[in-house]
C-alpha cells in the first residue's frame, strides 16, 4: 500500500449527465490567478472513464483551481469527435488516443495537434467472456465471436496487437464485430450471443455484477506499456498559450502524484462525485484493477520509445503507411517542468 498524504481543500461546480452508461462531466472549476482573473480552458475528453482517475483527482482536489484555471469539461464520446472539436476550436485541449494526432498530421493539416502530456501507459480495457474461465489462454479465442472496437481506434488496435503477439490472425482466426457504437457493446453483449466482448470499466465490472460476463484477461497487462491516452492541443494554441498549457500540466502532475501516493480506496473516495451512478464497492474494485496493473505514469512525459511503439502498433494494424517525426508531434517541455515541481 502506498503511503497517503493529506487532501487539499476544493471548491468546484460540476454538472454531469449520463450517456451510454458513462457519466459525461461538464462543469467549470477555477481559481484566482495573480491578476484576480480565471483563465478559461475547454477540455474535451474522449470518454468519461475511471481509467482516467488522475485527471478527475486534479478536478476534485482543486489542482486546476490552484493553477488559476477555469476549466470546462466536455465528453466527446470518441477520439474522432474529440479531435474534430479541437481542430474546430470548440475545445482548447483534447484528451484522446495519440493515434488521432498522427492521423491528422499525415492528413496534411497545417495547424496540426501536438501531444504535451501522457496520462496512461497501459490499455484500459478487458476481455470479458460469456462463461467463467479460470485459466484463460489467448488461443481459446480462436473461432469465437467477439464484440470489438472501431477500426483505427486504440482499443481495437491494441486488441489486434495482442492477438498477433499470440500468433492469432485477427481476420482469419476469429470473428470480430466492429459494427456496434462505442459504449454500447456491453448492452449488446448482455442481449446477444457473442462469446467475448472487449470492455472498458465500469462496463466490465457491471457485466460481472449482473452475471452476464466474466473478466478473463487485461489488455493492459497483455499488451505491455502502451501510450494509450494523452493531452494535446493545436500547435498554434500551444505557441500562443504556453503559460496555460504549463499550468494545466502542473495540475495534472499533482493528480498523478496523488494516485501514486494513495490507496485505491482513497482514490475512489476522491473521484466518487464524478461517477455518482457507480456504487462505492464497484468503484474501488475498478480503481484497484487499474492501480494494480500500473496504469498511470509517475510523470506526464511522453517519451520517444513510447511514441515509436505506438507507430509500430499502427503499422501492424495497417492504418499507417508512413511514420511521422516524434519531435513534431510531441512536446515534452511542459511535462518535464511539471515533474520538477
Amino acid at each position: 500500500m502506498r503511503k497517503g498524504r493529506g487532501k487539499k481543500g476544493v471548491s468546484l461546480l460540476l454538472t454531469t449527465v449520463m450517456a451510454a452508461g458513462l457519466l459525461t462531466g461538464c462543469g467549470n472549476f477555477g481559481a484566482t490567478s495573480g491578476d484576480g482573473k480565471l483563465t478559461p480552458v475547454t477540455l474535451n475528453e474522449v470518454a468519461h472513464s475511471i481509467f482516467y482517475a488522475p485527471m478527475y483527482v486534479a478536478i476534485e482536489e482543486g489542482y486546476f483551481k490552484e493553477e488559476g484555471l477555469d476549466v470546462t469539461l466536455v465528453t466527446g464520446f470518441g477520439a474522432d469527435k474529440t479531435m474534430t472539436a479541437v481542430l474546430a476550436g470548440d475545445a482548447d485541449i483534447g484528451f484522446m488516443g495519440s493515434e488521432s494526432t498522427i492521423y491528422t498530421y499525415v492528413g496534411g493539416t497545417d495547424d496540426y495537434v501536438v501531444n504535451f502530456a501522457q496520462l496512461t501507459q497501459r490499455a484500459g480495457n478487458f476481455l470479458v467472456s460469456r462463461e467463467p474461465i479460470d485459466d484463460f489462454k489467448w488461443d481459446m479465442i480462436k473461432d469465437q465471436d467477439v464484440l470489438g472496437g472501431r477500426a483505427g481506434g486504440m482499443p481495437q488496435m491494441v486488441f489486434e496487437y495482442i492477438l498477433r503477439k499470440n500468433n492469432i490472425d485477427p481476420a482469419a482466426d476469429l470473428r470480430i464485430d466492429q459494427s456496434i457504437d462505442f459504449g454500447s457493446t456491453a448492452a449488446a453483449f448482455s442481449g446477444g450471443d457473442a462469446d467475448f466482448t472487449v470492455e472498458f470499466e465500469p462496463h466490465a465490472t457491471l457485466l460481472e455484477q449482473k452475471g452476464d460476463g466474466y473478466v478473463v484477461a487485461s489488455l493492459g497487462e497483455d499488451s505491455g506499456y502502451v501510450p494509450y491516452t494523452a493531452f494535446s492541443a493545436r500547435k498554434s494554441y500551444i505557441e500562443k498559450n504556453g503559460k496555460v498549457i504549463q499550468a494545466f500540466t502542473n495540475a495534472l502532475q499533482k493528480g498523478m502524484d496523488y494516485v501514486q501516493s494513495h490507496s485505491p480506496e482513497e482514490i475512489a473516495d476522491v473521484i466518487a462525485p464524478q461517477f455518482a451512478e457507480t456504487d462505492k464497492q464497484a468503484l474501488v474494485t475498478i480503481v484497484a484493477r487499474y492501480y494494480d496493473q500500473d496504469t498511470w505514469k509517475e510523470n506526464l512525459i511522453f517519451e520517444q520509445e513510447s511514441f515509436d511503439l505506438l507507430q509500430n502498433i499502427l503499422e501492424d494494424s495497417g492504418v499507417l503507411s508512413e511514420r511521422v517525426p516524434y519531435e513534431n508531434l510531441v512536446d515534452t517541455a511542459f511535462a518535464e517542468t511539471a515533474a520538477k515541481k
